[in-house]
């Protein structure tokens, strides 16, 4: 079996493998899971062959049997300068063996990606998904776990609004950083988002916190001397739910209250609502049960580290003798 980098030639039957598995996909799931799936970039749910993406095959007795595709993160980076790579379709070609040729593209992959100065590679698969095994052979570890909750009519439980509430400014950035570093255990954002230049970039991105083209988006804090909680509304304007976005700390009646704030910006849309949590947001996932979500799909978040990170040594005061 041969790998190389993916050619012109290839493109069709690469598209031929992904329609394949596409269709299978389409079958099994909700249409609001496959479109989250198309949304948030989970494994084999997209092919963006219109931006610069990393694509290498599988290729055996003169045919492609698999091909692997990754883009530099956030979405769209130029991959020159790309040190983080999110990992975004694996197939095989029915008939091949999937354990074979989908273990040689994962391995090759990471290699071509050191190569090319990427520290880290991350994938999002769906819970269950049968290519979870090759990843986890090839060094790939569970981070997270991502609950995304649905709603066809959600509903507000009252108007009791948490105290401090108010719009985004440009300064409440690095606020909001360390808002996010508090409800998050530090093995994630030591993965995710270890300092703010790096948080500013990927927030909104591969987290699942998406932005819509073309929707209306609002976004508020909760301020009592430090922030307590994030809130952010966006109004779809196309097929896609409206989505809700947040962050609070576990304190009191804050989830509830702050759900109940996050439903009253979508205003009288009938459309329905989503939003994307993590295992450690039970909180949240809680209170917005109680507002008529459930679950509607989990996913897992896995990374593998490609080169090893060492920190720099702080400079010492060293006393002078003269």
């Amino acid at each position: 079996m041969k790998l190389r980098a993916a050619g012109l030639l290839d493109l069709a039957r690469i598209e031929e493998m992904h329609r394949s598995s596409d269709t299978r996909l389409s079958e099994e799931a909700p249409p609001a899971a496959r479109l989250w799936t198309v949304l948030s970039s989970t494994l084999s749910a997209l092919l963006p062959l219109a931006q610069e993406t990393l694509i290498y095959v599988a290729e055996d007795g003169g045919k492609v049997v698999g091909f692997i595709q990754a883009s530099g993160q956030p979405l769209g980076l130029d991959l020159p300068r790309a040190t983080v790579l999110q990992v975004l379709n694996l197939q095989v070609a029915d008939g091949a063996d999937t354990d074979e040729v989908a273990s040689a593209l994962v391995e090759h992959l990471c290699n071509q990606a050191l190569d090319r100065g990427a520290h880290r590679l991350f994938v999002r698969l769906p819970e269950r998904d049968p290519l979870l095994p090759v990843f986890r052979l090839r060094g790939f570890r569970q981070y997270a776990t991502e609950v995304v909750v649905y709603a066809d009519k959600p509903e507000m439980r009252s108007k009791n609004f948490p105290t401090g509430a108010r719009p985004v400014r440009r300064g409440d950035n690095r606020l909001l950083y360390q808002l996010y570093r508090k409800v998050t255990p530090q093995e994630v954002s030591q993965v995710e988002a270890p300092t703010y230049r790096e948080w500013r970039a990927l927030h909104g991105g591969w987290t699942g916190r998406l932005a819509a083209r073309g929707s209306e988006k609002e976004e508020l804090v909760v301020d009592r001397v430090e922030l307590v909680g994030w809130v952010k509304a966006e109004l779809s304007s196309g097929a896609r739910p409206n989505t809700i976005s947040f962050m609070a700390l576990p304190e009191a009646s804050l989830p509830g209250d702050l759900a109940d704030l996050g439903l009253s910006l979508l205003g009288e849309s009938e459309r329905p609502a989503w939003s994307s949590l993590r295992h450690y947001d039970s909180n949240m996932i809680d209170a917005l049960r109680g507002r008529g979500f459930s679950v509607l799909l989990t996913q897992l978040l896995l990374v593998k580290e490609l080169a090893v990170r060492v920190p720099v040594r702080e400079k010492g005061l060293v006393p002078s003798f003269g």
